[in-house]
């Protein structure tokens, strides 16, 4: 296969970011190799603070999107270049090298996987929720792992249901289980537990059971958004 199959682009969403995106942006820098990484993109959803400002000053290319992870997350799919996608959340940090344990596993035929995931933490609560990632079944998945994907196979789906203003990487998850294997691998990000310290960590994970309850119940984008903004997001 040619050099350019395993060319990476970094997707990721922002939304008044500053105090993570310079972080990010530089570990991925010092962590993988030009040879791969094609690009980092930045995918605004409109931020008022100095977000896009830092993210220029190092080195990533910021795109304008409508707010909604999903519109973002599918305007990065459609701007990049690269042969493989990357979706990243901006406090989620991958393991050192990951860009070639991503074209690794590309390069075997794999053509979507994600990371195992640890939190920034020794809470043994929040790191049993991480050991389960290890378990290869879409119920255990989530954009906090990160998630690669080939292009290509990417353009098969319909990309991110933008009806989703939550729960949009666990939906496009799910049916990409349904139609390819899904590779886990074994290495992990770190991300950070700053939802769980403003919320507290047992109710967030109780709230987010809920709403992966109510997914499987056949409850809709609209209705999980609901119970979201009336339990998480106040």
């Amino acid at each position: 296969m040619k050099s350019s199959n395993y060319k990476i682009s970094i997707i990721i969403p922002v939304l008044n970011e500053e105090q993570f995106i310079s972080k990010i942006l530089k570990y991925l820098t010092t962590h993988s190799s030009p040879e791969y990484i094609v690009e980092i993109l930045v995918i605004d959803g409109g931020s008022t603070d100095k977000t896009v400002q830092i993210a220029l000053e190092n080195g990533a290319k910021v795109i304008h999107s409508d707010k909604g992870r999903a519109k973002q997350l599918n305007t990065g799919a459609m701007s990049a270049k690269g042969a493989i996608l990357y979706f990243l959340h901006v406090d989620t940090f991958p393991p050192i090298k990951f860009d070639s344990l991503i074209v690794n596993q590309v390069k075997q035929g794999n053509k979507v996987g994600c990371f195992l995931l640890k939190f920034d933490t020794n809470s043994r609560f929040l790191n049993f929720f991480g050991w389960l990632t290890r378990i290869n079944l879409s119920i255990c998945r989530g954009g906090d792992q990160s998630l690669f994907i080939t292009k290509k196979l990417f353009d098969t789906t319909s990309g991110f249901n933008e009806n989703y203003i939550i729960y949009e990487d666990n939906e496009f998850i799910r049916r990409i289980y349904k139609i390819s294997n899904f590779t886990i691998l074994p290495f992990h990000v770190k991300t950070s537990t700053r939802r769980y310290d403003d919320k507290g960590k047992i109710t967030l994970q109780y709230h987010f059971g809920v709403i992966h309850l109510k997914n499987y119940l056949g409850a809709g984008p609209e209705k999980l958004y609901d119970y979201y903004r009336r339990k998480v997001a106040v």
